[in-house]
C-alpha cells in the first residue's frame, strides 16, 4: 500500500476507540448560522422595520412638508445633521443619540408628543439596534447617500462613561461594556475557565508556546490573589513575547526575505532580517507604539544620536515586493502598507479615480504618491550598529569604498552625459515626441537602442513634460502646441495662418523670447518648429554662460543679459521637473536611462559588485534597508485614470483631507515622510489607535471588535462594541501608547477569563441571538496559526532552539528547530505547507488570516517527517524518561501536550492503548537496505537496513552523500547504489505465504549520462532468479512461478557498473500469488514505522485540543 495509506493503517485501531476531542482528523467545520436580521441584512432591516416606524410616528411633524425644530427624519443626511438641538443620531452610539433619548422619555422633550401614544419597548429597541449597528440607510428618497465623512471611523475619539452594571463577575471596566451589551440581549457571561485552561490560553496568546509541566505545577500551587496578574507580567517579560507578537506585525508589514520578480538584480534581500529583529526587539522593549510607527516611516529623519538600530525600522517600507522594478507599483505598495496597514484605510483604491465609497479623492492618493516618489533607497544602506574597529573590517571597508567610488563615478559620468545630450538635442527629442503623437503613451522599461540614437526613456520624459505644459498652458510651449495640431499633410497649407495667429496673441500667452524667434520665416514642417526651439534654448544657454564670466558691478552685482525670461527658459532644461534632469539616487531604476547594451552591462556589473561585496564578505556588518529623500523633490500631480503618462492637476504633498482637523498645510520638510508619520500618530487622528486596539483584541479573542481589521471605511464592518473600542483607544494613548499595558487591560478582564462553553442556562438563547458570539458570552475558541502550531510541537518535544535573531533559516529542507519567525520567507515560491495552513501572501499587508480546513492539513499531521520527528523526540522528553511505569508516562505525556490532566475515561484509553501489545504494527513484507552478493552461493549476505527516513526515501544519514554509505538510497520507485561491492542497494520482500509467486516489473536507468546499472532478483531459497543491465534504457523483469515458504526473501539488488555517477534507477515490481493476492513495491512503500508509544504521542499532537486555543 502507499505511504499515506500505510501510515493511516497504523493508526486505525487506535482511531476507532478514541474520543472525538482527541482526534485531529475530526476537523472542526464550523457552520455559520444565520446572522441576526440587523447584521445579516442591515438595509432590509431598515426598510422593513425602521422606515415604517419613522413614517408612522415621526414624519407628520418631521417630514418633507413640515420640519418642527428644523428637524427632518426622512433623509439620512438630514437625520445626521439634525435640528436646532443637534444631530438626531450618532451612528453606533445609541446612548448619545437624541432621537433615542426623546422616544425613551429620558430627555427634557418626549416624543411622540401625544402621551397617549408612546412608542412601545420593542419599537424603541428597533431604533436602538438600528443606531447601534451603524444606522444603515440604503438611499435617500432623492437618491443621495449620507455624507461619507460622517462615518463612525472618521469621527474623533470620544471619552465614554463606563456603563454601570452590578455583578460580582466584573473585574475591569471592559467587563462593564461587555456585560451591558449581554444584558440588553438577555444574555449572561459564562463561568471562569479552569486554571490550567487559562494558563495555556494566556501563554499561547502571549508567547505562541504552551506552558511547561513546571509552569503548570507552579501556577496551580499559587493560590495568591495576584497569581494571574504576576503570570501575565512574567509572560510579557519573556523574550519569546516579541517573537510571537512580532510575527503578527510582520503580516501587516508584508514581510519576506526576497523581492518577488525582478530582472537583473539579486532576488533576495540580504538585510530584511534586520527589520524582523527590530520588530521583535521593539515589542519586547515595549517601544511606545507612536514611536514605533514614526521610526518605520521616517527613522532616517530622526536624531538617533549613537544608537542607530532604529534605522532598521524602515524595512517596513522597503521589504515589499518590487514588481519587476515598476516604480509606480512599488510606491502604490508603500502607500497601501502605510494607509491600510496602520490606519485601516484602502487609500490605494483612489489610484485611478476618487474612492468609490470613502471620502478619499484621487488627489489625496497622489499627495502621498509625491511623498514616496521623493524618497529612494540608497545603493548601500547605513550601518545599524557602531562601525567595527577590527583589521578585517578595515580591509573590508577599503574594498567596499573602492567599489562604491567606481560605481558612483560611472553613474555620475553617465548621468552628466545623458543630461548634456538631452539638452543639446532637445529639438530632436521634440520631433520624436511629435512623431509618436498618434501612438499609445506608455512607459518604456529598458528599451535598447544603438549608441548615439535618441534615448527611449528620455523621449518618454519629454512626452510627459509636454503634456503637462499643455495642461498648465505654459507660454513657452504655446507655439509648439498650436503648430502640432496641424495634420502633417496639411502643414504647408495651414502653417501661415497658425504663424500669424500666434504672433497676434496677447503678450502673456506666448513667451517673448519664443515670440521673437518666430518673427522670421514661416516654418515649413514640425522639424522647422523643433529647430527654432533648439535655437532659443542654445541662445539662452550662451547668455547664461556669458553671465557667469562678467565682472561684478560697483554694487557687487553681476551684470548679465540673463533676465527673468531667460530664467524661465532655463527651467525647461535645468528645472526640477525638466525631462533633462536625472536624479542622483535611482538604484536599479537607473537602467531605464541607459539605452545601449554596453552601458547597461557595465552598470549591472558595478552595482552587483557593490551589493555582493557589501553583503557576502565575512567582515560585512548588517545594514538597514532605508529610504532617503531625493533631490530635487518630486512635485506630484494626479495621474488621469492612474496613467503616469497623463498628468492632471498638480497637488501638494500633504495628509488625507478626511482626517485633517484644521486647514491642511502641505508638508514642508523634505519629502514629508516625517510629517506624514507625525500626522498618523497625532492625537487628532482617531484611526491609528482604533486599528491597533482592534487588532490586539482580535489576536486575543479570535475576532475583532471590528471584523475587517484593514478596512475601517464605509465598506468595512461596523464595530460590535463602538464605545468599548473608543474607551480602549483613549486608554491606549493615555498609557503612552504601551502595547503591553493594552495586553494587561484586556487579559485581566473577566471577559477574557471566561470558559469557552456558554452557560447551560443560556446556551439556546446564545445560539438564537448571538450565534457568532460577537457579544462574548463565552470565550471564542480559535486555531493556532501555523507558526505557533509548529513552535508548540517543537516546544513540547523539547527540541525548540531559543536562539534569537540573525539571518533567516530554511525551515523546510533540513527542518531546523528554530522558531518559525526566523524562517526564510520566499514570496516568489511560498511553500505549499504554509499555504495549506492559511499563511498570508506576503505580496500585500495582511492583518487577518483566514481559518480554512482542508485535507492537506490532516495529511501533514499524519505523514509529515516534522511531526514524526517531534513525536519521536517527545518520547525521550526529560519529563517522561524519568517515569518507568508506561501507563503513568502516558498520563504525564497527555498533560505535557494538552496542558491539563486527562479525565478518567481519557486516562483509561491512554493506558489501554499504550499497554496493548496484541496488535502487530509493522505488517509490511517490504524492507529497505544495502548489502553484498556472494557470487559463489548466489545469495545476498550482510543485508543491513537503511536507518534514516527523510519523509520520502530511506538513506544512510541526513545528507547525501552519506559519510559511510555514499549515495545509497531507496525511494518509492527505485533508488541509487554506492561505489562499493558491499553496498548494492536492496529492496527486500519477506514472504508472508507458502506457495508459488510470480514477479513482474520494469528496470529503467533514468539519467541521460552515466554508464548504467545491473539489476538482479535473488531468492534466499533458489539463488539468482534473473539478471538485467540497463544503460539509458529499460527492460522488463519477469520471473516465475517461484516456490516460496513463509519467511523466504526475494531481493531486488542493484549495483553500479564501474563509475558511481548518474546511477539513479527505477524498478517498481509486483509480486503475486495464484490466488490473486498481490504485493506492489510502490503501493507498499512506507517510511519509518513508529512504535505504539510514539504513535500515541503523535496522536496527541494531532488533536484539536493541541492546535486550538480554548
Amino acid at each position: 500500500m502507499c505511504g499515506k495509506a500505510a501510515t493511516f493503517s497504523r493508526f486505525r485501531k487506535y482511531l476507532r476507540g478514541a474520543p472525538l476531542h482527541v482526534l485531529w482528523c475530526c476537523l472542526v467545520y464550523t457552520a455559520s448560522p444565520a446572522l441576526s436580521w440587523t447584521e445579516a441584512d442591515p438595509n432590509r432591516f431598515f426598510e422593513m422595520s425602521v422606515r415604517p416606524l419613522l413614517e408612522e410616528h415621526c414624519l407628520k411633524c418631521h417630514g418633507p412638508k413640515k420640519q418642527e425644530s428644523s428637524l427632518r427624519l426622512d433623509r439620512s443626511s438630514s437625520v445626521l445633521r439634525g435640528g436646532v438641538s443637534g444631530p438626531a443620531i450618532v451612528p453606533g452610539r445609541p446612548s448619545e443619540s437624541l432621537l433615542l433619548q426623546v422616544v425613551s422619555g429620558d430627555g427634557d422633550v418626549q416624543m411622540p408628543p401625544d402621551p397617549e401614544q408612546p412608542l412601545r419597548a420593542e419599537q424603541i429597541d428597533i431604533l436602538r439596534r438600528w443606531i447601534k449597528a451603524g444606522a444603515s440607510w440604503p438611499r435617500d428618497s432623492d437618491g443621495k447617500t449620507a455624507d461619507p465623512g460622517s462615518h463612525w471611523a472618521f469621527q474623533p475619539l470620544r471619552p465614554t462613561d463606563v456603563p454601570m452594571t452590578h455583578s460580582a463577575w466584573v473585574q475591569t471596566p471592559i467587563d462593564h461594556f461587555i456585560l451591558s451589551r449581554l444584558e440588553q440581549e438577555g444574555l449572561s457571561p459564562s463561568d471562569a475557565a479552569p486554571k490550567l485552561i487559562l494558563l495555556r490560553r494566556v501563554t499561547l496568546d502571549l508567547l505562541g508556546l504552551p506552558p511547561t509541566l513546571a509552569e503548570m505545577t507552579t501556577f496551580l500551587a499559587d493560590d495568591g490573589p495576584t497569581a494571574y496578574e504576576r503570570l501575565i507580567d512574567r509572560l510579557l517579560a519573556s523574550p519569546r513575547y516579541g517573537e510571537r507578537w512580532g510575527r503578527y506585525w510582520l503580516d501587516v508589514a508584508r514581510y519576506a526575505d526576497n523581492k518577488g520578480y525582478v530582472f537583473f538584480e539579486e532576488k533576495n534581500f540580504p538585510w530584511a532580517w534586520t527589520y524582523r529583529d527590530y520588530v521583535v526587539r521593539s515589542f519586547n522593549e515595549d517601544l511606545p507604539y507612536d514611536r514605533f510607527l514614526i521610526e518605520q516611516i521616517a527613522a532616517d529623519q530622526l536624531d538617533l544620536k549613537v544608537d542607530r538600530r532604529a534605522l532598521a525600522a524602515m524595512g517596513f517600507l522597503t521589504v515589499g515586493a518590487r514588481f519587476s522594478n515598476n516604480a509606480h507599483d512599488v510606491i502604490d505598495d508603500r502607500i497601501d502598507v502605510v494607509m491600510r496597514g496602520l490606519m485601516g484605510l484602502t487609500v490605494t483604491c483612489a489610484r485611478c479615480h476618487d474612492h468609490k465609497f470613502d471620502p478619499i479623492p484621487q488627489a489625496d492618493y497622489y499627495s502621498l504618491y509625491g511623498v514616496f516618489r521623493s524618497s529612494a533607497e540608497p545603493t548601500l544602506g547605513p550601518l545599524i550598529g557602531p562601525e567595527p574597529t577590527s583589521s578585517e573590517y578595515t580591509e573590508f571597508s577599503k574594498g567596499l569604498s573602492e567599489r562604491v567610488q567606481k560605481l558612483d563615478g560611472f553613474v555620475e559620468e553617465q548621468r552628466q552625459a545623458i543630461m548634456k545630450t538631452t539638452r543639446r538635442r532637445a529639438g530632436e527629442y521634440l520631433l520624436a515626441v511629435y512623431g509618436k503623437r498618434n501612438h499609445p503613451t506608455t512607459e518604456n522599461f529598458m528599451l535598447l537602442t544603438e549608441k548615439g540614437k535618441l534615448n527611449p526613456a528620455i523621449i518618454h520624459r519629454w512626452e510627459v513634460y509636454l503634456k503637462r505644459a499643455l495642461r498648465d498652458q505654459d507660454p513657452i510651449w504655446y507655439a509648439w502646441h498650436q503648430f502640432s495640431k496641424i495634420p502633417t499633410d496639411e502643414f504647408s497649407a495651414r502653417a501661415a495662418g497658425v504663424h500669424a495667429a500666434i504672433l497676434a496673441t496677447p503678450g502673456k500667452t506666448m513667451h517673448p523670447l519664443i515670440r521673437q524667434q518666430f518673427q522670421g520665416a514661416i516654418p515649413k514642417s514640425m522639424a522647422d518648429v523643433a529647430k527654432l526651439y533648439q535655437a532659443v534654448f542654445d541662445e539662452s544657454e550662451q547668455r547664461w554662460e556669458k553671465s557667469l564670466t562678467n565682472s561684478p558691478s560697483e554694487h557687487g552685482q553681476t551684470q548679465t543679459e540673463f533676465d527673468t525670461h531667460d530664467q524661465l527658459l532655463r527651467t525647461v532644461l535645468y528645472g526640477p521637473r525638466s525631462p533633462a534632469v536625472v536624479p542622483r539616487t535611482l538604484g536599479w531604476g537607473f537602467l531605464d536611462l541607459l539605452p545601449d547594451r554596453p552601458a547597461q552591462a557595465e552598470y549591472k556589473k558595478l552595482i552587483k559588485e557593490v551589493e555582493q561585496y557589501s553583503t557576502k564578505q565575512k567582515a560585512a556588518p548588517p545594514r538597514a534597508m532605508v529610504l532617503q529623500d531625493v533631490q530635487p523633490l518630486y512635485q506630484p500631480a494626479v495621474f488621469l485614470r492612474g496613467n503616469p503618462s497623463r498628468e492632471g492637476q498638480s497637488v501638494p504633498r500633504q495628509f488625507l483631507e478626511v482626517l485633517s482637523t484644521e486647514q491642511r498645510r502641505p508638508f514642508r520638510s523634505g519629502s514629508g515622510r516625517l510629517e506624514l508619520a507625525q500626522q498618523i500618530v497625532s492625537g487628532d487622528n482617531p484611526m491609528t489607535a482604533r486599528v491597533m486596539v482592534n487588532r490586539t483584541w482580535r489576536h486575543h479573542f479570535g475576532r475583532g471588535l471590528v471584523e475587517t481589521p484593514s478596512n475601517f471605511g464605509i465598506q468595512g464592518e461596523l464595530p460590535s462594541h463602538a464605545e468599548l473600542l473608543d474607551w480602549l483607544s483613549i486608554r491606549f494613548i493615555e498609557s503612552g501608547w504601551s502595547v503591553k499595558e493594552l495586553h494587561r487591560l484586556i487579559l485581566r478582564s473577566a471577559t477574557y477569563r471566561q470558559s469557552s462553553l456558554p452557560s447551560i442556562k443560556i446556551a439556546s438563547l446564545v445560539a438564537d441571538r448571538d450565534p457568532e458570539n460577537k457579544l462574548l458570552s463565552h470565550f471564542r475558541r480559535h486555531r493556532l496559526d501555523f507558526e505557533a502550531m509548529r513552535d508548540s510541537m517543537l516546544s513540547v518535544s523539547d527540541l525548540l532552539d531559543h536562539k534569537s535573531g540573525g539571518p533567516p533559516t530554511d525551515l523546510f529542507t533540513t527542518m531546523p528547530p528554530r522558531r518559525s519567525i526566523y524562517g526564510f520567507i520566499d514570496r516568489m515560491d511560498l511553500p505549499n505547507l504554509l499555504r495549506s495552513f492559511d499563511y498570508p501572501d506576503p505580496a500585500a499587508s495582511s492583518p487577518k488570516r483566514e481559518e480554512t480546513t482542508v485535507p492537506p492539513q490532516g495529511l501533514f499531521f499524519m505523514n509529515h517527517p516534522f511531526v514524526i520527528r517531534c513525536a519521536d523526540a517527545l518520547s525521550t522528553h526529560p519529563d517522561l524518561c524519568l517515569i518507568d511505569d508506561p501507563s503513568e508516562r502516558a498520563v504525564v505525556a497527555f498533560t505535557l501536550v494538552l496542558g491539563r490532566s486527562p479525565s478518567p475515561g481519557e486516562e483509561a484509553i491512554a493506558r489501554r492503548y499504550v499497554l496493548d501489545e496484541t496488535t502487530e504494527l509493522d505488517d509490511s513484507p517490504w524492507q529497505y537496505g544495502f548489502g553484498d552478493v556472494n557470487e559463489d552461493s548466489q545469495r545476498v549476505q550482510l543485508f543491513s537496513r537503511l536507518t534514516h527516513w527523510t519523509g520520502s526515501r530511506w538513506q544512510g544519514g541526513s545528507h547525501l552523500p552519506d559519510a559511510k554509505l555514499g549515495w545509497v538510497f531507496v525511494d518509492r520507485q527505485g533508488g541509487h547504489p554506492a561505489a562499493h561491492d558491499d553496498r548494492a542497494v536492496i529492496r527486500r520482500w519477506v514472504s508472508p505465504i507458502a506457495g508459488q509467486v510470480n514477479l513482474q516489473g520494469t528496470l529503467q536507468h533514468v539519467p541521460t549520462e552515466g554508464n548504467g546499472v545491473r539489476g538482479r532478483l535473488i531468492s534466499s531459497r533458489q539463488g539468482i532468479l534473473g539478471e538485467w543491465k540497463v544503460h539509458h534504457s529499460e527492460q522488463t523483469t519477469r520471473v516465475g512461478p517461484i516456490e516460496v515458504q513463509v519467511g523466504d526473501t526475494i531481493d531486488l539488488v542493484v549495483d553500479f557498473q564501474g563509475h558511481i555517477v548518474h546511477d539513479e534507477h527505477l524498478w517498481p515490481i509486483v509480486i503475486s500469488d495464484d490466488g490473486g493476492k498481490a504485493w506492489d513495491s510502490q503501493k507498499g512503500f512506507q517510511g519509518d514505522v513508529t512504535d505504539r508509544w510514539q504513535m500515541y504521542l503523535q496522536a496527541l499532537l494531532m488533536t484539536n485540543e493541541f492546535i486550538f486555543i480554548d
